[in-house]
């Protein structure tokens, strides 16, 4: 229920602010879900990066919803200018891959900050590969994470903000374990 707020939340702050002048030129982006769309312009702040070493992927199989797999969370860490820790092992990232293509990606799990704070992190993404003759292109993947923090820790501030990320899938080096980089940006 909470993630739905956080969504409606969102979507709420884009209307209100659809006609000011955060709203740009047509938008030039190839990977752009919606070509010819209005892009918006939104300033945010950087909170951290995170390097979160993943297991083998899990093959649920397919579904009513599309083809499901699980890719377990094992570890990592996270930098940022005012936070610093550890990814605790024991979450996963839940994804389902739709008939038209696009992944949904739906992540839980925990952080352990350098002074021993834990803070949970639900991270909803959706990735867009594009159908192109082109090569190279990059595919289109954002999300929209909710962190808690506990109330009484200098950590609060994270419990009443909205935070987007960005999610990149490096090539693995021979003999590189498997692992992601979620950039964690507030939005302002």
């Amino acid at each position: 229920m909470r993630i739905l707020i956080g969504l409606l939340s969102l979507l709420y702050v884009f209307s209100c602010h659809a006609g000011e002048s955060i709203r740009s030129a047509k938008s030039n982006d190839k990977n752009s879900p919606v070509d010819g769309e209005p892009e918006h312009r939104f300033v945010t702040k950087h909170i951290w990066d995170a390097k979160v070493d993943i297991g083998s992927v899990l093959e649920l199989g397919a579904s009513k919803y599309g083809t499901r797999r699980t890719i377990p969370i094992l570890g990592g860490t996270f930098t940022g200018p005012h936070i610093n820790g550890t990814v605790i092992p024991g979450g996963a990232d839940w994804q389902v891959t739709r008939a038209d293509g696009d992944t949904e990606l739906h992540a839980r799990y925990l952080l352990k900050t350098n002074d021993g704070v834990l803070i949970q992190v639900i991270n909803r993404a959706l990735i867009h590969s594009p159908v192109t003759d082109e090569k190279n292109v990059a595919p289109y993947i954002r999300s929209v994470l909710e962190l808690e923090a506990p109330s009484d820790s200098k950590y609060a501030y994270l419990n009443h903000a909205i935070f987007l990320g960005t999610l990149e899938i490096p090539q693995l080096k021979p003999g590189e374990n498997p692992y992601v980089i979620i950039g964690v940006h507030q939005l302002l």
